[in-house]
């Protein structure tokens, strides 16, 4: 059995080696070993260490990505294939409709799109597009990311090239570690369904929101395409890899962040910031009253 000191030095490795902001690991392994050498971590079952060890993490280096959690089911040690990894996505994707859990034609011809998560753009395309094509004749439309817990860059890309007339707005950067490289996300100049143009649109969000859901609010946001109703976002910016440590055991570690070309930052830690500030429960009366003065 894989003893407490094991995990948190096999996870100690993997956050000096991967994470994005390197000058901030040493702060971190010293912070994580001050406390196991004062017995904090003592007479803990893994769950509990979890919840411990990724609180005491994100009190040294408030990064939302940044954690150690149980898994329920005992899981590989061996360092998971890319393309293996990328296939279980996938398929957690489909099973859960690509993340879309509702389109729907409200009264006064106003759109409704609950999202729930953001598909790998591949896969989730046809999806979509479909949701999209639906969505098409509306005078106006709301994006429900109160329930949206993240997903696939490329998925988010996706999602915003349908609110843009063409291939030349700037989304997104996202600096990578490993490569020591950025990659730039525009919009997409060929889509499968309509465009969403000239039309107001309105992005609901909460604190349940994040990472890729938050991304997607962000860019619309930033680029003064959607107005943002609802509550504050959870504060999640930065790709991240999961590494087993122990058969029951992950830790996550953010290896790339996200570089907004309007803004020059992200939303890490501060979350995305709504433009109207409601209770979540409240938004989408506010977005529909909202929408009903700007349609007329």
């Amino acid at each position: 059995m894989t003893t407490h000191h094991e995990i948190l030095e096999a996870a100690l490795a993997r956050i000096t080696a991967g994470y994005v902001f390197p000058e901030k690991t040493a702060a971190i392994d010293a912070a994580i070993r001050r406390r196991l050498d004062e017995g904090a971590y003592q007479d803990l079952d893994l769950r509990e260490l979890c919840d411990r060890v990724t609180d005491d993490l994100q009190r040294v280096c408030p990064d939302k990505h940044l954690r150690l959690l149980w898994v329920e089911e005992p899981q590989s040690m061996d360092q998971e294939p890319e393309d293996v990894a990328r296939a279980r996505f996938e398929q957690y994707a489909r099973q859960s409709n690509y993340g879309i859990r509702r389109v729907e034609q409200l009264d006064d011809n106003i759109g409704y799109l609950d999202l729930r998560m953001i598909p790998p753009a591949g896969p989730g395309g046809p999806a979509i597009a479909a949701a999209m094509q639906l969505l098409a004749p509306t005078d106006a439309l709301v994006i429900d990311l109160r329930q949206c817990r993240g997903g696939s860059p490329e998925g988010v890309q996706l999602w915003c090239s349908y609110f843009f007339a063409d291939d030349r707005v700037h989304l997104n950067d996202i600096y990578e570690r490993a490569t020591d490289s950025t990659r730039q996300y525009w919009t997409l100049g060929h889509l499968p369904a309509p465009r969403y143009l000239d039309r107001p649109v309105t992005v609901l969000t909460s604190d349940v929101t994040f990472s890729g859901g938050e991304e997607l609010a962000y860019n619309l946001k930033a680029l003064e395409r959607a107005t943002l109703i609802g509550g504050t976002t959870r504060g999640g910016a930065h790709p991240t890899d999961r590494i087993a440590v122990a058969p029951h055991v992950t830790v996550t570690v953010p290896a790339a962040r996200s570089i907004n070309p309007v803004t020059g930052t992200n939303w890490e830690g501060v979350g995305v910031e709504p433009d109207v500030a409601v209770a979540a429960g409240d938004a989408l009366d506010v977005a529909l009253e909202h929408l009903r003065a700007r349609i007329g």
